[in-house]
C-alpha cells in the first residue's frame, strides 16, 4: 500500500489558522447556512417521498468511498455474465427530493456544489438529504437511478438501461479496506470482479488515447483539537478501478444524450500544438523524451511520481489538460463533444448529491432511456447550467488554493529557518513587475518545489532547475497570508572547484 506522508500542525498555531480559515469563508463568499424554509422544504421532501415500484432490493449493492464519506452518492454490483459481465451502478436518486422552482432547487443553483473546507463541509443539500434519506447509506431503503450494463469479456459496453428502483446497499468499504482484502486475499466477488473489469476498462482507455495525470493528491484532514495536517499519498489501485465504473457511466449518459440530441456534457479540447510542443521540451530537458509516436496519454502512463524528474515532467503535463467547461444542448449536436482526458464525449452523472449538474442529467438521460418526454422543467435549465457551474468550479478551486497555503503556513510556521529536502517541479523564472510585465533583473528567480517532508509545495527563489532534489531554506510561512517561501541553500564548493 503507498506510504501516506503526513504531518499535523503544531496546537501553538490552531488558533491562528481557524481565525484564518474563517476569515477565508468570508471574504470568498462561500454559503453559508441553509435558509429556514430550504431547511423545511428538505424535510418535507423527505417526509413525502414515494420510492420508485421497481424493487432491485434483492441486489447486493455495496459502496466504496472515503472512510469518513456520509454523502454517498453511488454502489455497486458486478457479477459474471454470459458473455462477460453485468454491472448495476445505482446513483443517489436527489430528483425526487427537489421540486423543479421551489427553494431547494433555487438554494442548490446559487451553490453548484458541495464544497470541502478544511474546518467543514459545505453541502450542497441540507444533511437530511444529503448525509441521510438520499446517501446510499448500508441497510437503508433507498430511491436510486440504476444503471444496468452489460458488457463483453473485453469489459466493453454491449447494452445499457436507465430505471428509478429501490435498493438497499449491503456494506460500506473505505477504499483502504477494500484494497487490503484485495492484496490480502480476503475479497468477496464483487471487489474481485472490480479489479478484473477496472483492468480492462483501463486498457480500453489506453486504446482510445485516454490520459490521466497520475500526481499524488495533497488533501487535507481535520484532527482532534482543531488541528489539521496535509495528506499525501498516490490513489490506490482500487479508486482506479472504482473511477472506471464512474468514467463508464459518464460516457453511457452522454452517447444516451447525444442520440436524443439535449443534454448537458463535461467537454475539454485537445491540446493545442504550443502546448504539445513546449511539453515535449519539457520531457527532453528531464532526461525522459515523450516519443510522439505513441500520444501523450500512454506516455504519462510510464511515468513515476516517485521518481523526482518524472514527478517534474507529471507537473509540466497539467498545461495539457485545460479548458473544461459543459457543453449544453437541445435539437442540435454540438460542434464540440469530445471530453479529450478521457478520450470519448463525457457527461457528469455519478454525484448528484455534491453536483448540481448530475441531477438533470439523471432525469434527462432516465427519460430518455424508458421512451418517455424530457421535462419541460430540466430543458428549460440547460442554457444556465454551464454558466452556474463554471462558476462554481472557480470557487471550489479558489477555495482548495487557498485552504490548502493557509494549512501549509500553519504546518511549517515553527520552522522559519530550517532546512528542508525538496523537490524541483517548476524551474525558475524571473520574477515579474508589479504590472506583471517584463522582468525584474535584480529580482531573484522564483520556481516551485515540493518538499519531501511534510508533503508541501510552495514557491521558491534561486536557480533551480526541474527535476532537481534540491536542498532549502523556509525564510516564510505566515497563516494571515497564506503565504510560504523558501530559499535555494546553495551547493557547497568541492575543494579546488571555482565557486
Amino acid at each position: 500500500m503507498p506510504h501516506r506522508q503526513a504531518c499535523p500542525t503544531v496546537p501553538d498555531h490552531s488558533t491562528a489558522l481557524s481565525a484564518a480559515l474563517s476569515a477565508l469563508r468570508v471574504e470568498l463568499e462561500l454559503p453559508g447556512p441553509f435558509p429556514p424554509e430550504v431547511l423545511a422544504a428538505a424535510q418535507q421532501a423527505v417526509a413525502e417521498q414515494t420510492l420508485p415500484e421497481l424493487d432491485l432490493t434483492g441486489i447486493e449493492f455495496l459502496t466504496i468511498d472515503p472512510a469518513t464519506s456520509t454523502d454517498l452518492d453511488q454502489a455497486l454490483f458486478i457479477a459474471e455474465s454470459a458473455a462477460g459481465y453485468r454491472v448495476l451502478y445505482a446513483i443517489a436518486d436527489v430528483p425526487s427530493f427537489v421540486v423543479p422552482g421551489g427553494p431547494l432547487d433555487i438554494e442548490t443553483r446559487l451553490r453548484g456544489q458541495t464544497f470541502y473546507a478544511p474546518d467543514g463541509r459545505i453541502p450542497l443539500h441540507p444533511e437530511v438529504i444529503s448525509e441521510d434519506a438520499g446517501s446510499l447509506l448500508p441497510d437503508q431503503l433507498s430511491s436510486a437511478f440504476v444503471w444496468d450494463f452489460l458488457l463483453t469479456d473485453e469489459a466493453a459496453v454491449q447494452t445499457f438501461t436507465l430505471r428509478r428502483a429501490r435498493i438497499r446497499s449491503r456494506a460500506k468499504l473505505s477504499y483502504a479496506a477494500a484494497q487490503e482484502d484485495l492484496d490480502g486475499g480476503n475479497a468477496g466477488i464483487i471487489l474481485r470482479l472490480l479489479r478484473e473489469v477496472g483492468l480492462k476498462r483501463i486498457e480500453l482507455e489506453r486504446q482510445r488515447g485516454g490520459a490521466s495525470l497520475n500526481i499524488p493528491d495533497q488533501e487535507i484532514e481535520s484532527l482532534p483539537g482543531g488541528a489539521y495536517r496535509i495528506v499525501a499519498a498516490p490513489a490506490l489501485p482500487v479508486e482506479d478501478w472504482n473511477a472506471q465504473i464512474s468514467l463508464l457511466t459518464g460516457m453511457a449518459a452522454a452517447a444516451l444524450m447525444l442520440e436524443g440530441k439535449v443534454g448537458i456534457l463535461r467537454t475539454m479540447p485537445e491540446p493545442d500544438e504550443r502546448s504539445l510542443v513546449h511539453f515535449r521540451r519539457q520531457s527532453i530537458a528531464l532526461g525522459m523524451p515523450w516519443d510522439t509516436s505513441v500520444s501523450y496519454g500512454e506516455y504519462l502512463r510510464t511515468l513515476d511520481p516517485a521518481h523526482p524528474r518524472q514527478l517534474a515532467i507529471l507537473h509540466s503535463a497539467g498545461t495539457l489538460f485545460r479548458g473544461a467547461g459543459y457543453t449544453a444542448f437541445d435539437g442540435d449536436t454540438p460542434a464540440a463533444t469530445l471530453q479529450s482526458a478521457i478520450g470519448a464525449p463525457y457527461a457528469h452523472a455519478t454525484a448528484p448529491l455534491r453536483r448540481l449538474v448530475d441531477r438533470f442529467v439523471l432525469v434527462i438521460c432516465e427519460a430518455l432511456s424508458s421512451g418517455t418526454e424530457v421535462p419541460d422543467w430540466a430543458r428549460a435549465a440547460l442554457p444556465e447550467l454551464p454558466g452556474i457551474m463554471a462558476s462554481s468550479d472557480q470557487l471550489a478551486g479558489r477555495m482548495e488554493r487557498a485552504a490548502r497555503d493557509t494549512v501549509e503556513a500553519a504546518l511549517l510556521a515553527h520552522d522559519v529557518g530550517h532546512e528542508f529536502d525538496a523537490v524541483v517541479i517548476a524551474g525558475a523564472k524571473p520574477a515579474k513587475d508589479d504590472a506583471g510585465r517584463s522582468p525584474r533583473p535584480a529580482s531573484a528567480p522564483t520556481g516551485t518545489i515540493q518538499i519531501v517532508d511534510p508533503p508541501v509545495t510552495a514557491k521558491c527563489s534561486g536557480a533551480l532547475v526541474s527535476g532537481q532534489r534540491v536542498r532549502v531554506k523556509l525564510v516564510r510561512a505566515d497563516i494571515a497570508s497564506a503565504t510560504v517561501h523558501f530559499e535555494l541553500v546553495p551547493r557547497p564548493t568541492a575543494p579546488g572547484e571555482v565557486s
